[in-house]
């Protein structure tokens, strides 16, 4: 005899709960409460890249950079995560229900893992792609020069997606930055 199992659905309560206590990154997506890998060092360099390249640019704006510590909420799909590093300008929107977690980065970074590339890529993606505030999505390559930049002008257009490789620049626009590819990858100490 078969015995059938229902699906505990959770709350961001609960969520919020388990992760206060857990020393392990969690994510709430679809009601569940999924733990997140942790990344090699090549991931962490790239990470940390990001915001070096990008905080000395924002200088002087109402921009500013924030690390994989950031917790996001994407209020229309339930999604609560961290993305590899963002971009947010002011003013900070929290959501209403968890003030720790932010609802409004203009840019979200995530570098590429080979555990977790098909979910940034996709559901990930479509995810962020709901928040009105969101006008680039940067999916950064740790095993070639690659980065993949979707970008609107707008809430109202739709997604582009364009890849940079060795040599080009990324044009951030919705910040007047850019991320020049093979400098990111060097400061990451990557080849």
């Amino acid at each position: 005899m078969t015995q059938a199992f229902s699906r505990h659905h959770y709350t961001l309560q609960d969520y919020l709960e388990v992760e206060e206590l857990s020393a392990v990154r969690h994510e709430l997506i679809g009601g569940e409460i999924v733990a997140m890998a942790g990344g090699t060092p090549e991931h962490a360099a790239l990470a940390s890249a990001i915001s070096g390249l990008l905080g000395p640019q924002l200088k002087g704006s109402n921009c500013r950079t924030y690390s994989a510590d950031l917790r996001l909420r994407v209020e229309k799909t339930g999604l609560a995560t961290y993305a590899d590093a963002a971009v947010v300008c002011d003013p900070v929107q929290r959501d209403p229900t968890s003030p720790t977690h932010v609802t409004n980065p203009r840019i979200v970074f995530e570098v590429l893992s080979p555990g977790t590339e098909s979910y940034d890529r996709g559901e990930k993606r479509e995810h962020y792609q709901q928040l009105a505030s969101l006008r680039e999505y940067v999916l950064v390559a740790q095993d070639a020069r690659r980065i993949e930049l979707w970008s609107r002008p707008d809430e109202l257009s739709s997604w582009a997606l364009t890849t940079y490789v060795t040599g080009e620049v990324v044009p951030l626009r919705s910040v007047s930055c850019s991320l020049h590819v093979d400098e990111l990858y060097a400061a990451a100490g990557i080849p």
